[in-house]
């Protein structure tokens, strides 16, 4: 009888154990990390999101909701630039003359501040252990949010905005508590002059078309190699 309470207590401790170490592998409530790449510039100066790229980093914070949602938080800056070769730019849009004004070159290079928030969604259910759970050790996933850009420096004034990022990415766990991924969104702002120069030609409205809240407006997309780390364990093994 005593061997059999003593085979009992042994089982469950070692599942105990077993179930802590697996917890450990999985509940990780926070990550922080960084991610670098490049920067591209949609707009009145450039058309492709593939054309002119500048650097970008960015530091990233995110709270794992559970493993399908997650609240991130950025704060990043990079570089654009762009030029009008190739495009007719009047000098004055407003001109009476048939080709409206003689045209004209107008080129900038902006550094950006990026700020804000986003909600990811994991295609897969992301982590490690509890295989049971139907976890993946790497999941695509989609995300939209909100935040804040700001223009400076390129001989141009400080402008700003409001901010809708919206993108895709993928995900995958190196370790444990070490994830690596990729990302690229787009932001759609608010400003038509984060490309500005101070040149006498603006780009804020170079050909006289009336803008709406997000009609006519700069764009640039994000393209991220990220690298993060798992803090906050909800479960601890228990040393006493």
């Amino acid at each position: 009888m005593r061997n059999r309470l003593f085979l009992t207590m042994f089982l469950v401790a070692c599942s105990a154990v077993a179930a802590a170490q697996d917890g450990d592998l999985l509940q990780y409530q926070q990550e922080i990390g960084g991610g670098i790449g490049l920067m591209n510039y949609i707009g009145d100066a450039n058309g492709s999101p593939f054309r002119r790229p500048g650097l970008a980093i960015s530091g990233i914070w995110r709270r794992n909701l559970n493993q399908r949602m997650v609240i991130k938080a950025n704060l990043g800056m990079g570089h654009i630039s762009g030029d009008t070769k190739g495009s007719f730019l009047p000098t004055d849009p407003n001109s009476l003359t048939p080709e409206g004004g003689q045209p004209t070159a107008v080129s900038f290079s902006r550094n950006l501040m990026d700020m804000g928030a986003q909600f990811e969604f994991n295609f897969l259910g992301y982590g490690l252990g509890q295989a049971y759970k139907g976890l993946y050790r790497w999941t695509p996933y989609v995300l939209a949010g909100a935040g804040l850009t700001f223009g400076f420096g390129g001989g141009g004034k400080f402008a700003g905005g409001l901010n809708i990022p919206m993108g895709v990415g993928v995900k995958y766990k190196i370790r444990p508590r070490l994830n690596v991924g990729f990302e690229w969104t787009f932001r759609f702002t608010t400003c038509d002059k984060l490309d500005d120069s101070g040149h006498r030609t603006k780009l804020d409205d170079p050909l006289g078309v009336q803008s709406g809240t997000f009609k006519n407006k700069d764009c640039y997309t994000m393209a991220l190699i990220m690298l993060t780390y798992d803090i906050s364990p909800k479960y601890r093994k228990c040393n006493n």
